[in-house]
Order: C-alpha cells, then structure tokens, then sequence
C-alpha cells in the first residue's frame, strides 16, 4: 500500500517541462521524465484505501469519476514505489492496451477521484502511468506476443482510433484473425492526426502499431469503408463487423460570412499539419499556416488549445480563443463535490506558451460571434463579437442573453472551428442499416456493443459521442470480448 505516512510525508510532484518560449520552438513532446527516485516517491503517496475511488469509472452527473478502465493503480503505485517496475507493467496492461497514451493526453479522472485529493493534492497517477510503460518499451520488456493458436474466424475492425486498436488486439489475443481498416494513409485515427505531436509523439503511435502488426495484426490504409470498399462487401467477406469510426462530423457556425475563405474546422488544421510534419517537417507547405496572422480559435477544450499551440508554433502574429461558457472556479465548489470531475480553471500548455509569448492568456469567456466580415477578395479579416449572460429562462433552461453595449470587433485572418462534433458520419452506418439513437450515434448497448444487424458490432466515439480516449479503450475491449462469445459461444477476455 505504498507508504503508511507516505502522503503525509511527500508533497505532490509532476514532470517538469521545457520552458514555454523554448518548446514553442519544435514540434517535441515538452514533458521532462521523472527521476525514479522521485517517482517511487510518488507512488507512495498512494495509500491502497479502503474504498478506493481512482479505479471505479462511472459517471457522476454526466463526468468520468475514476479511471473508466478500472486500472489496478494502487497495485501498480504499491509496485513502483518498491522497485518491482516489470511487475508493475504486468499490471498495468492488464487492463490497459496502451498506456503510453492514456499517460500522455487522459485527462486522469483517476487523479480526480483520488481519495487524498479529498482534503490535499491527488497521487499523481498519470506520470507514473507513462513512467512505467515507457520503462518497459526502454527495458525490452514490451515485445510482440502473437497468439499460439487461430480459430479460423475473421473480424473486420473499420477505424483504427483507441476504440478501433484496443479492439483489434483484444481479438487478435483470442486467436482470430483481424484486419483494421483506415481511410487516412497512417494507422491511428486521432491519436496521429488529431492530437498534435508535441503532446504525443507520432513515433510512440507508430511503436505500438508496429508491434500490434508482429502479433499478426493487419492494417489496410487509404480505404475508406463505404466508398473504396462497400460496406456490404465488407460484411460478406468477414465473420465479424467492428465500427470503431468516431464521431467525426464536425459542428459548424453557420452565421454571416461563414462562407468566407481562411474559416477553417479545427480538425482540418490539426491533421493537415501533422501529416505535413509526418511527410515533409512541414516543408512542402501542404497545411494551414498561421504565419504572421491574427488567429480566433473559437472553442475552449483540448482541441481549441491544440490549435492555439499550433498556431504559435507557426509565427501568428497574435491568437485569442473564445469560449461562450464562463471561467471554471479557482478551486471545487460545492455543487462540484470529490469524487466527481473537478469542474476547475485549467491552465493548458497552450494557454501557458501564449501568456509566456504574448503576456496574457488567450481565453476570452462568455463570448459569442455574431458575425465573420471579409476583404473584397472574400477572405476573413474580422470577428464581431458580444458578450453574453447566462439566465434562466421560463421553463428553467440556462440561455445565452446579450449584454447591451458589449459588441466587440477582432481582427483575424484565421479562424478556427473547435467546437466539438455532432455524431458518426452516415455512409457506413446507412449501407449497413445500422439503427440510430437520438444523437445520431451508432445504437447499441453498453457492453453489449451488438447493433440490430447481426454480426455488426460499434465500439468508440461512434457510439457514445465524442468522448474520453479512456472510454474508447475501455469499449473497443468490451466489443471484443462480444465479438469473440458471438464468435465461439463464449468468452476469456476480459
């Protein structure tokens, strides 16, 4: 159980980082690993409760409260805090696929939930995470482990996001041959193309697509299901359909000027500046560039402060990021009790190099566009904003009011759309005759996985909506082990 008094003898430490004005200065990942002294240090913050919360994942008022993968992290701080790091990974992939990535861009409701975080700072679960799967890539520990024996069936897995992959490999573990299909031309899904490479290194993704591929793995890329490969065709070849596609229809600001050049969605900048920096270090120009412009990013999660990061490494020459919500509390309040998701301000990465840089941070909040202007050539040059207020109106709902006299004018020759997706694209789901739910998202149950049509089965962000990576690993594991009893009338995977 760690330490006895371990919590009360350590304080809470986190990796450092590069400085903001030097990181800003490559595409690298910016974290500065732990020394393993400091690390076993950390581990014996955990105290093995009684009732430990970090590992329970279910949702309380609409957050992930606990790890969503029921990681066994008190057995693994226990692990690292005595030195048995090989046994610590044991652990950790016993029920985590890819640890590597969940320990570089989870969110940890784990840490959120942690029982000492209910009156101090939470064990800080997510650097030892990352620590301890890293060591084992470091130590050779991590190596390829193909099943022993094939039952002849054959799976089709269409998408190869954290649901997709998780999914592929637990079925590749039950011994069926499996085949993932990606429309891009990199194996990954939004891990490669979604999340930029400064947060996580499209080398770490590469590493585990590679050793998922020596355990007999097959990927297919540059085949998008339903245009390349007909969805029915797809079914009448394999034993097994998994959709595992996300949910990657985009929601748009349909107001005056929309129509005008240099508005961009959020995730066309992201990926077409990844795969610039994957082909060329970005030297064939194939990307968005905010060079030397004033940049809008209106939208105020992980995505819009991806694009805020990108955007400075770029040159803009300015960045403001725009959130109709109001700011998050310093501190828990008390509408917000622990074990819940701590509804608390968060300074990102990208806030932090735009501060450094510009000497303010980027967020403006309750603030709402009204209206895009352009030039004569029909490119973007203004924002005309107005700040908002939060009421109730008659039937109780919170609505946006406009504050009088507060119209605002920004300048800006790039905009960024970061404001979340609406649900699946259709294609697949419409050939397949897939049923639907009230978000328009692939229906089925949760941890059942099956849709209506037999042998189909949906896993990921297509089914429940944009999401946590957490919850896509934990339902592409769940499909799996649907996939395999609806295969061989039963099921060892967990």
């Amino acid at each position: 159980m760690g330490k006895t008094t371990g919590f009360l003898e350590y304080e809470r430490q986190t990796p450092s980082e590069c400085a903001p004005l030097e990181r800003i200065k490559n595409w690298n990942e910016f974290s500065v690993p732990m020394s393993e002294e400091k690390l076993r240090e950390q581990g014996a913050r955990c105290m093995d409760c009684g009732t430990p919360f970090c590992h329970v994942g279910r949702l309380l008022s609409g957050m992930a409260s606990g790890c969503p993968l029921h990681n066994l992290i008190p057995e693994w701080n226990d692990m690292v805090y005595k030195g048995n790091w090989e046994v610590a990974l044991r652990r950790l992939h016993k029920t985590n696929n890819f640890p590597e990535f969940t320990g570089r861009v989870c969110p940890s409701p784990c840490e959120g939930a942690c029982t000492v975080g209910y009156h101090g700072k939470p064990v800080t679960i997510k650097s030892i995470e990352r620590a301890i799967v890293d060591r084992g890539f470091e130590e050779g520990w991590i190596v390829p482990e193909p099943p022993q024996h094939r039952t002849g069936k054959r799976v089709a897995v269409v998408g190869s996001g954290p649901s997709g992959l998780a999914c592929a490999a637990q079925l590749n573990k039950a011994g069926h041959s499996v085949t993932v299909y990606e429309r891009a031309d990199r194996i990954g899904g939004l891990l490669t193309y979604g999340i930029p490479n400064m947060k996580l290194d499209k080398q770490t993704v590469q590493r585990r697509v590679d050793l998922l591929a020596a355990e007999g793995i097959t990927f297919v890329t540059r085949t998008e299901i339903g245009k390349d490969l007909s969805a029915a065709d797809l079914k009448a070849e394999f034993d097994a359909v998994v959709l595992c596609g996300g949910s990657t229809k985009a929601r748009d600001l349909p107001i005056e000027g929309r129509e005008l050049r240099g508005i961009h969605q959020a995730m066309e900048f992201l990926t077409l500046n990844t795969k610039s920096l994957l082909d060329s270090e970005l030297a064939d120009g194939e990307y968005i560039s905010a060079a030397g412009k004033d940049v809008v990013v209106i939208g105020g999660g992980d995505t819009g402060t991806d694009c805020v990061a990108t955007s400075i490494r770029h040159g803009c020459n300015s960045v403001v990021q725009l959130e109709i919500m109001p700011q998050s509390p310093l501190t828990r309040q008390a509408n917000n009790p622990w074990p819940e998701w701590p509804k608390v301000l968060k300074v990102d990465y990208g806030q932090q190099e735009a501060a450094a840089l510009y000497e303010a941070d980027p967020r403006r909040y309750l603030v709402s566009t009204k209206r895009f202007v352009g030039d004569d050539g029909g490119h973007v040059q203004e924002l005309h904003t107005v700040r908002i207020e939060w009421q109730r109106d008659a039937q109780g709902r919170m609505i946006p009011v406009e504050v009088p006299g507060s119209e605002e004018v920004l300048k800006a020759q790039l905009v960024l759309l970061a404001l979340g997706f609406t649900g699946p694209e259709n294609t697949v789901l419409d050939q397949l005759g897939v049923d639907r739910d009230e978000r328009s998202n692939a229906k089925a149950e949760f941890g059942k996985q099956a849709t209506n049509v037999e042998a189909v089965f949906t896993a990921g962000d297509m089914r429940r909506g944009q999401s946590l990576v957490v919850w896509a690993i934990n339902e592409g594991r769940q499909a799996a082990r649907e996939v395999d009893r609806y295969l061989t009338g039963s099921s060892n995977l967990p």
